[in-house]
């Protein structure tokens, strides 16, 4: 009987012992050596409009040691009257301070920072900066924290009722919509941003003036700022239906776009007009209009000019143009779609431009000259049209990717894709990773190359990038010349 009770007595030691040892990788180590690491020592949001918070940035704390570790403090430098704001493993407090925080060996834990800028009244942005401390075994260690905040005109539904110019100080945020009345002039000047909440829309009864400049366009994007948190962070604007569009809905409408860069909407430009006796004129010159969810460029009923401007990526046809005149040279209309996601979104059945209803009653003249129709598709121009010989149009000197070429007159000076044609651009596609974005200026190989009608290009001497396209004598096809780089 005393036999099994030293031999239980014995068990339970060893047990005892076991749990001991497994644990003691657990124990806290109060060794002034040990440090935590951190994933960055400054912590950067882009701008942040004021009043209105930042979504969240982290950090991860790091224990890279053999012992656990106790925090026995992290806190901002400037305490609760900071304009960041903590979370720290899921606990929050007003004094934005945390005592006795554990974190194993060769574990983690993430700290969560948020950022809320007051405003400053000040036209540039103004940098807000504060620390995050950490004490642990009497080591300080600091993570740097910083934001620009920017002071915003706000606008919630506002209708402008007489004819405006907007100023280029600050920028305008606008939440439901920005709306002009009929027959009456928004003139956007050179600098002028329009950042459009979720769904906000520009929507013009009257007429359009934006008048950009190379250096200093006029700029209509989404307003988030940040990054999106895949596997690598994608910002917000390379990420398509961010806002809504531009909507030009006067039938008589005159609007004027220069030097204007709009991306990542749900549409780009849209006219819908359905009166083919009465139709609206649109120029778009010198300008860049990237990702759309649907549509970049929307003319219909509407006499339309494109000129030296890339108009590229969307999910449904990137140009549609059906009824009025349309005039497009020396510019890049493709189509290599990516919403913005980690893979690339299919559009299977939606050709970079569609033109409609070329042969009908009413007056409607195409002509495309130096310009590039290209995308991921085998054939990225459609004409709809029963007698496509009879089209009243005129394509010379352009690239176009299409399986099968169109054999009619109106095609003059064509160059059509061929299998080879693998390396017409700088980049086709978006990859985080690779860090790598679309670049639509012609490779050194490319089929691009020269193909431009000399007389045609001198309009444009300067390309989308402000190169001298004249400089070699043979211009390039499309709204980029290519630039041999010195290294």
């Amino acid at each position: 009987m005393m036999n099994n009770f030293f031999r239980i007595l014995l068990f339970v030691f060893c047990g005892s012992l076991f749990v001991m040892s497994s644990c003691s990788d657990d124990l806290v180590s109060y060794d002034p050596e040990y440090k935590l690491a951190f994933s960055t020592d400054t912590l950067s949001f882009d701008t942040v409009f004021s009043t209105f918070g930042s979504t969240t940035q982290k950090i991860l704390l790091y224990n890279p040691n053999k012992k656990a570790l106790k925090i026995n403090n992290i806190q901002l430098s400037g305490g609760r009257d900071s304009h960041f704001r903590l979370n720290v493993d899921g606990l929050r407090n007003e004094d934005n301070r945390f005592r006795d925080i554990e974190v194993r060996a060769n574990d983690s834990l993430y700290v969560f920072v948020e950022v809320t800028i007051d405003p400053h009244d000040s036209d540039a942005p103004v940098l807000i900066s504060d620390s995050i401390l950490f004490t642990t075994n009497g080591n300080a260690q600091k993570v740097r924290l910083e934001a620009y905040g920017q002071d915003v005109i706000l606008w919630n539904e506002k209708l402008i009722l007489n004819d405006t110019v907007l100023s280029a100080a600050r920028p305008y945020l606008i939440y439901g919509y920005l709306a002009v009345d009929s027959a009456k002039t928004l003139t956007l000047p050179a600098g002028c941003r329009l950042y459009f909440h979720n769904n906000a829309n520009l929507i013009i009864y009257g007429n359009l003036i934006a008048n950009g400049l190379p250096d200093n366009p006029v700029v209509m994007q989404g307003d988030r700022l940040d990054e999106v948190k895949y596997s690598k962070p994608v910002a917000y604007n390379r990420i398509a239906g961010q806002w809504g569009g531009v909507y030009l809905l006067w039938n008589q409408g005159q609007h004027r776009l220069n030097h204007v860069r709009i991306t990542s909407g749900y549409v780009g430009i849209y006219s819908p007009n359905n009166d083919r006796n009465q139709l609206p004129e649109i120029e778009i010159s010198n300008s860049y209009l990237h990702n759309f969810l649907l549509y970049a460029v929307v003319a219909q009923n509407t006499n339309l000019k494109i000129h030296n401007s890339e108009v590229s990526n969307s999910g449904s046809y990137t140009l549609y143009l059906n009824g009025g005149t349309h005039e497009i040279l020396q510019s890049t209309v493709v189509n290599f779609y990516n919403s913005g996601g980690e893979s690339p979104t299919s559009r299977d059945k939606f050709p970079a431009v569609m033109i409609m209803g070329l042969n009908r009653p009413a007056t409607m003249r195409t002509r495309f000259r130096n310009s590039v129709i290209s995308g991921s598709l085998a054939n990225e121009l459609s004409i709809a049209s029963r007698f496509p010989a009879n089209v009243d149009a005129d394509f010379s000197n352009n690239f176009v990717r299409r399986k099968t070429a169109y054999e009619f007159p109106a095609f003059q000076h064509t160059r059509w894709y061929e299998e080879g044609d693998t390396i017409l651009f700088k980049s086709t596609t978006y990859n985080a990773k690779k860090n790598q974005y679309f670049d639509f200026m012609p490779d050194s190989l490319s089929a691009l190359r020269g193909l431009a009608l000399p007389d045609v290009a001198s309009q444009f001497p300067l390309d989308l990038n402000g190169n001298n396209r004249m400089a070699d004598g043979a211009p390039d096809a499309g709204a980029y010349e290519w630039i041999s780089v010195v290294r």
